[in-house]
């Protein structure tokens, strides 16, 4: 391209507010197919619209992530919850893993030692609620998927979330389900759930008119309400995550920073053992609720 192209698309998004102008405009000139399609991607972001809906995916984790008008934009600070369910979920893998061995100790012909024995098919199953894209589980799941047999179902409330999410999760062979939180799930994964990531909403309702433009007019605003607290939605996810988490099981989910003892004590009701990771560094918080193991 004719370098002096290039310095008049940046020229043009710095003027619209982009911070890093040089870097989105080589971006979209990479994603563009011809001048006249260039030419489109610019006015999209100068009008406004978020680059990842522009250009239709974001880099999430290490992974390339199809991301569609409308559809929540996955926000780097929350690899963080990804980070955290890897490593619970590599406990569970391990876990999973014993017991296999334990079977395997085992005579074929020994009383009651049927092949579905034990956890159901010896898989982690990981749930993502509220999935937008689907970024999380399905970046759980790749993390995941050298130690275990992964089963990913995810659901979202809105139709052009769980479209894309369904393209992203098919990867590492995932569902996508369109419906209400737990609504959509199959019933047979009730009790056997074991990272159950939630990243509700959780902004304010009246803070939402203070959003950057990008989220306030771009994203589903159901993807980001939260109710009068921040919090509406997870009391309802807390409320049935008992019901579908296996013993032992978590649920992630993030917070801001403020809301964090609010969401320990939502998910403390509900009968789960909570806590609290932050990571100043990228200025992520999340809070993390297990299910009593059973004695």
């Amino acid at each position: 391209m004719d370098p002096s192209r290039l310095d008049d698309i940046t020229l043009r998004l710095r003027a619209a507010g982009c911070v890093f102008a040089e870097d989105e405009a080589a971006l979209l000139a990479e994603r563009s197919d011809d001048d006249a399609h260039l030419e489109a991607l610019v006015a999209r972001r100068v009008a406004g619209e978020p680059l990842e809906h522009v250009l239709g995916y974001v880099d999430f984790h290490g992974l390339r992530v199809a991301v569609d008008p409308g559809v929540f934009v996955p926000r780097q600070r929350t690899a963080l919850l990804v980070d955290e369910a890897a490593a619970l979920g590599r406990r569970t893998a391990g876990a999973v893993a014993l017991h296999d061995d334990a079977l395997d100790d085992i005579p074929d012909d020994a009383p009651g030692n049927a092949p579905d024995d034990g956890p159901e098919g010896s898989r982690v199953v990981v749930v993502d609620l509220c999935c937008g894209a689907g970024a999380l589980g399905l970046a759980t799941a790749t993390d995941l998927g050298g130690l275990a047999d992964i089963e990913l179902h995810a659901t979202d409330v809105d139709p052009a979330a769980v479209a894309c999410a369904a393209r992203n999760v098919a990867a590492v062979g995932g569902t996508a389900h369109e419906g209400d939180l737990f609504g959509p799930l199959p019933v047979a994964l009730r009790g056997r759930v074991d990272l159950l990531l939630a990243n509700v909403p959780y902004v304010p309702t009246g803070e939402i008119p203070f959003l950057p433009r990008e989220a306030r007019d771009h994203e589903a605003h159901v993807a980001l309400d939260g109710g009068g607290d921040g919090l509406e939605v997870l009391r309802r996810v807390a409320t049935e995550a008992p019901e579908w988490l296996a013993p032992g099981g978590h649920l992630l989910t993030e917070s801001g920073e403020r809301q964090s003892a609010g969401a320990v004590a939502v998910l403390e009701r509900a009968g789960l053992v909570a806590r609290v990771v932050r990571d100043e560094e990228i200025g992520a918080t999340i809070v993390v609720g297990t299910l009593p193991a059973k004695t």
